[in-house]
This record gives structure tokens, C-alpha cells and sequence, in this order.
């Protein structure tokens, strides 16, 4: 499927409903870069159509939050399956991207940017009447350093498979994963509503051949799992190790 043009920065929140409406995910770009660098799925919360009036056909409005680079069927997050909390956090998590080149060896609560993410939290919340109160998300983090030589193919199908499987499975907020720097070094991650739900998510067919084929793939892969707590009203966060 060639990418389509349309892109948006706005952040229309003029027509929240129950479990989160968005603008279908045919009408944003399905280009990798674009999603993983310029956030370009918070396009799909500008729900106000070029008059300025609030969208309302049915055909260009979704349930089906766009929840990582891949723009496909499969890959989607449906709102509708989450609580408030979870469906806010997830639409916030639409604006995120790195913030500094070194994204893949930086601390990771500066590589990336979360206060945006918060600030649109607290408007989303705002929007939907909703009164944020402390709520702890999930994460995975990725770092890994791939070989001098691989089968890039086998990369993407695997990372691919492995995402839709995720997703059948339910609970995945996010997934983001950069691009392997010149040390071919980079970043991923992934926002679970819980752990349960990452264990769950983790059982399938094609994350068993994605850890069978990490030796083929990588000189050193390293993940760690957190706790990623929004305070109170969405006014900030703590992050700390899973113990």
C-alpha cells in the first residue's frame, strides 16, 4: 500500500466519545519514518475537517488507534477494549518521539518526549471530563546491537509478526522502535496496560521464532522491564524498575 499524503500536527479534541474516536487510519501516512520520527499518528485525533466543523461520517471515523509504525490491518489498537485511563494514555502516546540523535544509548526518559505526551494526557482528560488519578503502565525496553551482517528481511518479518500477534493478544498501548545508528545500535519499546498483558502477549508462535533467531540477528540484545506510574492528574510521572 503506497503512503498517503496526509499528515496532521494539529491535536483536535473537539469530539471525544465513549472509549475514544479517531480518524480512520486510511487517512494518515503509512510511512515508516513519519510515524516513528515526526508522531504522525496524532494526526488521527484531529477529528475537525478542513471547515473547522467536527468530523462525522462514519467512514472516516475509527475505534482503530494507529499504536506503532505499522499502519496495517492487524496492527491497530482498538479504544474500545480499554478503560478510560488506559484509552487516554494510549491516544497520548500517539505524539511520541525521540528527542535527541542518541536516542538509543541516552537515559531513556530523556530520549524520548514524554512531557508532551503528558500535556496532551491532561487535555484528553480535560476533554473527556475525566479525572486523572495515578495510574502504573507497563514497559519494556529494547536495546539491542545488531550483527555486522543480516537478513534484513527476516528482521522485518519477524518484528512485523510479532507486533500483529501482540496485538490479537490485547493491552499493547505502544509500540516504538528508532533506526540502528552508525554502531548499527538502537532503541524499542513497548506500553502495556499491565504485565499480565505483556506475558499474554508474549506467548505466540512468532515471538517464539523472534528469540530463536536472536543470535542470528544480534551481537547483543538487552531488555528491562519498568513500571511507568502517571501521577495524579497527569501532572507528571515516575519510572523505576520492575522488581
Amino acid at each position: 500500500m503506497p503512503p498517503l499524503p496526509k499528515v496532521s500536527t494539529k491535536i483536535g479534541l473537539h469530539s471525544p466519545s465513549p472509549g475514544g474516536s479517531v480518524l480512520n487510519p486510511s487517512l494518515i501516512t503509512t510511512e515508516f519514518d513519519l510515524l516513528r520520527f515526526e508522531a504522525a499518528a496524532l494526526g488521527q485525533l484531529d477529528t475537525e475537517g478542513n471547515d473547522g466543523q467536527s468530523v462525522e461520517s462514519s467512514d472516516e471515523m475509527s475505534s482503530l488507534l494507529i499504536s506503532s509504525p505499522y499502519n496495517n490491518p492487524g496492527h491497530y489498537l482498538d479504544l474500545r477494549d480499554l478503560d478510560t485511563s488506559s484509552h487516554i494514555f494510549a491516544k497520548a502516546l500517539t505524539a511520541l518521539k525521540p528527542v535527541r540523535q542518541d536516542y538509543a544509548t541516552a537515559p531513556y526518559t530523556e530520549a524520548l518526549n514524554f512531557p508532551t505526551v503528558l500535556e496532551l494526557a491532561r487535555k484528553l482528560s480535560a476533554e473527556e471530563k475525566f479525572q486523572w488519578r495515578e495510574q502504573t503502565f507497563y514497559v519494556v525496553i529494547f536495546r539491542s546491537k545488531l550483527k555486522d551482517s543480516i537478513d534484513s528481511d527476516l528482521l522485518y518479518t519477524l518484528d512485523y509478526e510479532s507486533h500483529r500477534e501482540a496485538c490479537e493478544s490485547g493491552g499493547l498501548l505502544k509500540y516504538w522502535f528508532g533506526r540502528a545508528n552508525s554502531e548499527r545500535r538502537n532503541l524499542a519499546t513497548c506500553f502495556w496496560r499491565s504485565r499480565e498483558d505483556a506475558r499474554q502477549g508474549g506467548t505466540g508462535p512468532w515471538h517464539a521464532k523472534a528469540r530463536a533467531a536472536g543470535r542470528e540477528l544480534y551481537e547483543q540484545i538487552v531488555f528491562s522491564t519498568h513500571r511507568f506510574t502517571i501521577l495524579d492528574n497527569a501532572v507528571g510521572f515516575t519510572f523505576e524498575a520492575w522488581e
